[in-house]
Formats: structure tokens, C-alpha cells, sequence
């Protein structure tokens, strides 16, 4: 069996070059996740050139099949070509940019409507951070209360970022976390600041930063409701990276837990930039007047036009259940691959967004189990991130997913020598 190092690195030759150049243009290069530290340095590509289908290419020409998927928007595939061709038709015909809205708002929310339990009304804005900050000062205005619950990872705005630089620690002194799974946890914090407590915002299905996911117990997310209605908060569903992937009407829909609040973006548009806040329309009401919520952006019809398109394919085509088919099978034989080896890595996740760990061991062995498998992954063409959970899109075709899963139990096998 050949080792990750057997098999030539691949050619990075441009990448470095535009990388150099990168960085005396762009603070640390790229933005936060996207750069090269939080893949494997030195072996992942750090510019793409294009895409199609599954796949996409690096500026070197390395191909890849992409099962993380621009972190969660590409649902169909990469240069979908229904979606493009209904943007660039609403381009040449009619424009995307007015001093005010066009009808495509209204269709849009009347189709959310239709197919999220909560969506009695809705409002749109262009990313998960806005959308979850907007969610955040409805509860807020809508309870007349201050103290937020959060459990997930909900952006990059003051309140929730994780990374506290240039932030006032009185912006986001109210803000309280609990663990996934854990109400007690939950019931401590309404305990002892449930009489100012707005809302609970939480992902519906655990997905941890750098950490194995986790299923909803039996009993959690309805106790999580019961808890914020007892205590007079709301309970706000963050559905950015399960909305349109778990269920047509995300989470809420498969788990039969209807919040009050919910947010959705990444998958409704299959990459065009848009997100949605939506909810019972008492809530909702608060951005009438209570709540200002404005960007010259957020009218640009473009991820109108795409999002309608995006959810027309997705229930015309059965796209939801084809994807967890092809997730299954994907799931099941890197299950099998594990067990094969003996590695103690861990699969988890559901059959549209999987992820695969190294759990840590006091002698640091994980994290070069790690960097070797992920090493012959990128080597071969397998496009996984290390530190975040991978999905599976529309346009996986059934040979890549073989190819992957080949791929996947070589390296499996390759690093049983660190054992």
C-alpha cells in the first residue's frame, strides 16, 4: 500500500505565486477560514479557478471533487446552469438594482411560506451573520428584554463572533453560552437570567467548530422550547447550514420542532448571495417600525431570482432525497473503511453534511493521523477540510463518490504506521 508521501505533492507552483501577492494586498491574504492554516499548509490549493458540477479547479490546473461545497451554499452544483441563465436573463432584461423593490420579494416569501412550519412572514438580507443579528434585535425589541442564549456558531457580528478583537466586551456582555444537548445547561443559565432573557438561538442539529456533530437527543429541542416559552423567551432555529439540506423546510420540518424564529441562507440560492429571517408574524412585525433593518443591498433581486430557482429544481428533481441516497452510500463506506483500518476516527453527521475526526489522545498521535489523511486525500483529488464537516451536493456523481471512498480507505490504511 503506498503512503501519502509516495504520492507526489501536487503542483502549487501559481497558487504560491498569487498567494505572495496575496498578502501584501490582503490582510493575512484571504478572510478568516479560507486561509491556508486551517487546511494543510503547503498542500491544499488556496485559489480556485473554476467549478462545474462537483468538481472545481485550482489556478495550477489540479482537479478536485468538492465535498465542501464553498461551506455549505452549493447544493446543486457549481455553474448550475438553470440558476445562471434565470440570473443572467433578469440581468439583460430587466436589471437587479433599484432605488426600490421589485416583486421578486413577494414571491419569495410567499414560496418560504409554503415550506418552512414558522415562515408566516419574512424579511431578506444577504448573509447567516445578518441574519442571525437581525433575529437577535427582533427577539429583543419584540420581549423588550437584553440577554441573549446562544448555542452554535452564529457569525461574525459583534455579539456572537468568536474571536473578540476590536469588540467591547459590553456588546456582547449578555450573551450567554450553553453546550449542544445539554438542558440543563440551558435551564441554569434561564435560572439565573431568564427575567431578562430575550431569546435562545441555537443550531438545530449540532455541528460544533472542529468537532464531531451531534444528533438532536430525544426531548432536545422540544425542551429548549418549552424552557424559552416557561421563562417568556423565543426560541430562534440558526437553519443557515441546514435549511434546504435536512428537509425542504430544514430542520424544523424533520425533527417536528417549529421555533419562533427562524434564519436560513447558505443552500436557497445555491451560491448567489441572500438569506432569510423568518418567523411568526408578530415578531416579525417588529421590523416594521421597531426595527431598522436597511442595506442598499438587501433589495438586489439577483439572489431573488436564484433562491426561486434554486427551490424550484430542488422539489421538481426530488434533489433532497437523491442527496441523502448518494450521502448514505458515502457515509457507509467510509464507515467501513474505518473499521477496516482500525484507526480510531470518527464519522459523523447525517447522510447531506458528514464529518470526519481524529479524536485527540494525550501524546498529540491525532493530529498527524490528521495531516497525513488529509495529505492523501488533497494529493488524490479529494476535496475535505480538516477542520469542518463536508455535504454532499446535487451533482456528486456516483463514479466520485467511488473515487473518493477508494481514495478515503487508502489513506485510512496509510496512517495506521503512526499507531
Amino acid at each position: 500500500m503506498s503512503t501519502s508521501t509516495e504520492i507526489p505533492a501536487l503542483n502549487l507552483e501559481k497558487n504560491l505565486v498569487e498567494w505572495e501577492r496575496a498578502t501584501s494586498l490582503i490582510p493575512g491574504g484571504a478572510l478568516g477560514i479560507r486561509r491556508p492554516y486551517n487546511f494543510v499548509e503547503g498542500e491544499f490549493p488556496i485559489f480556485i479557478d473554476h467549478g462545474q458540477g462537483g468538481q472545481i479547479v485550482d489556478v495550477d490546473g489540479n482537479t478536485f471533487t468538492d465535498f465542501l461545497c464553498a461551506y455549505g451554499p452549493i447544493i446543486l452544483g457549481y455553474r448550475e446552469q438553470e440558476v445562471d441563465e434565470a440570473v443572467i436573463s433578469r440581468i439583460r432584461e430587466k436589471g437587479f438594482c433599484f432605488s426600490l423593490t421589485q416583486v421578486l420579494q413577494n414571491e419569495l416569501a410567499e414560496v418560504l411560506r409554503d415550506i418552512i412550519p414558522c415562515a408566516q412572514m419574512s424579511l431578506f438580507v444577504k448573509t447567516g451573520s445578518d441574519a442571525t443579528s437581525v433575529a437577535v434585535r427582533l427577539a429583543r425589541a419584540f420581549t423588550q428584554r437584553t440577554g441573549i442564549i446562544r448555542c452554535g456558531y452564529h457569525g461574525w457580528h459583534d455579539w456572537c463572533v468568536e474571536v473578540k478583537g476590536g469588540i467591547p466586551a459590553k456588546l456582547y456582555e449578555d450573551v450567554r453560552e450553553f453546550p449542544y444537548n445539554d438542558l440543563d445547561a440551558l435551564e441554569s443559565l434561564l435560572k439565573q437570567h431568564g427575567e431578562d432573557t430575550a431569546a435562545i438561538i441555537l443550531t438545530p442539529y449540532g455541528h460544533p467548530l472542529a468537532a464531531p456533530m451531534e444528533d438532536p437527543a430525544p426531548g432536545f429541542l422540544e425542551g429548549a422550547k418549552k424552557l424559552a416559552h416557561c421563562y417568556g423567551a423565543l426560541l430562534i432555529f440558526d437553519e443557515i447550514r441546514t435549511g434546504f439540506r435536512l428537509a425542504l423546510g430544514g430542520a424544523q420540518e424533520r425533527f417536528g420542532v417549529t421555533p419562533d424564529v427562524a434564519v436560513f441562507g447558505k443552500a436557497m440560492a445555491n451560491g448567489y448571495a441572500i438569506a432569510a429571517v423568518t418567523g411568526r408574524k408578530d415578531i416579525m412585525m417588529m421590523g416594521e417600525k421597531e426595527v431598522f433593518v436597511s442595506s442598499t443591498y438587501f433589495p438586489n433581486s439577483l439572489g431573488y431570482v436564484a433562491a426561486l430557482k434554486t427551490i424550484e429544481i430542488l422539489q421538481r428533481d426530488q434533489v433532497i432525497p437523491s442527496i441523502e441516497k448518494k450521502g448514505q452510500y458515502f457515509m457507509t463506506g467510509v464507515q467501513q473503511a474505518i473499521e477496516k483500518s482500525g484507526i480510531s476516527a470518527q464519522l459523523s453527521g447525517l447522510p447531506q453534511m458528514n464529518f470526519i475526526t481524529f479524536p485527540k489522545d494525550q501524546t498529540g498521535l491525532y493530529k498527524k493521523q490528521r495531516k497525513a489523511f488529509f495529505t492523501h486525500l488533497i494529493r488524490q483529488g479529494v476535496f475535505l477540510q480538516p477542520y469542518h464537516h463536508g455535504y454532499i451536493c446535487h451533482r456528486h456523481t456516483l463514479q466520485e463518490l467511488e473515487k473518493a471512498l477508494r481514495v478515503i480507505e487508502q489513506a485510512f490504511m496509510t496512517i495506521r504506521e503512526f499507531e
